[in-house]
């Protein structure tokens, strides 16, 4: 059973006219959300079923409240379709996250972002019309698969077939600038980006000159970058 009070809701209110984001559910992926949120500078409202997880969030986030989201007038009373942005975190209740997304809708929530727990219970969601359905388990497992099969440093796949990989610049490439090294019509990739030891990261150019123990983000198609990460 939700807690509520004209306080709650007219904080919620404010809380939505502000750059802020509502996460329904306070699991480790919607708190390491919303936390990260909090860290960029938008507020959160944190709603979640448990006691402990309220407890634990509270004065974390701008506002968290004990609240049954799968109830319509719950969400309300938290003034939820008056965010511009809702994430749906719920991880351990399919049922639970459907329903609620299905009440979200029919409030008329602008964006809502959704977990799924599998293939199965994303393709309900996006026949219920949510606008953005993750996959946070099965991405982080196709993202270690990658770094798991290569040498890269970090592996971030922009869309199917297409990468930004961080990895070490190979040997071939020190002492001379990028511009004269045909990496692109070799390899297939471009380097976006470089560091030199722990120095802030630069944009790379034709002209960049890259040394031992540098490390370069490269974007292109995945394969083409896989194969280039690997090269020492």
């Amino acid at each position: 059973m939700g807690k509520f009070s004209l306080f709650a809701s007219n904080a919620s209110r404010r809380l939505a006219e502000a750059d802020s984001v509502a996460v329904i559910g306070l699991g480790r992926f919607g708190s390491a959300l919303a936390l990260e949120l909090m860290n960029g500078g938008t507020e959160v409202l944190g709603i979640d079923m448990s006691e402990d997880l309220v407890q634990i969030h509270n004065g974390e986030l701008t506002q968290v409240v004990r609240a049954d989201a799968t109830r319509e007038e719950a969400l309300r009373q938290l003034a939820i379709n008056e965010f511009d942005r809702v994430v749906v975190a719920i991880g351990d209740d399919v049922s639970a996250s459907i329903l609620t997304c299905s009440i979200l809708l029919s409030m008329g929530t602008p964006v809502i972002w959704a977990k799924a727990m599998d293939d199965r219970h994303g393709l309900i969601l996006e026949q219920l019309g949510v606008h953005h359905v993750i996959y946070p388990e099965k991405d982080m497992g196709r993202r270690v698969a990658h770094l798991v099969r290569g040498a890269a440093l970090d592996f971030i796949e922009v869309a199917p077939g297409y990468a930004l990989v961080k990895t070490p610049a190979p040997a071939e490439l020190h002492g001379k600038p990028l511009g004269t090294t045909g990496i692109r019509t070799t390899y297939g990739i471009t380097i976006a980006a470089f560091q030199h030891g722990d120095d802030p990261w630069r944009n790379a150019d034709n002209a960049t000159v890259l040394t031992a123990g540098d490390t370069v983000l490269i974007v292109g198609p995945t394969h083409n970058t896989e194969q280039f990460a690997l090269l020492r």
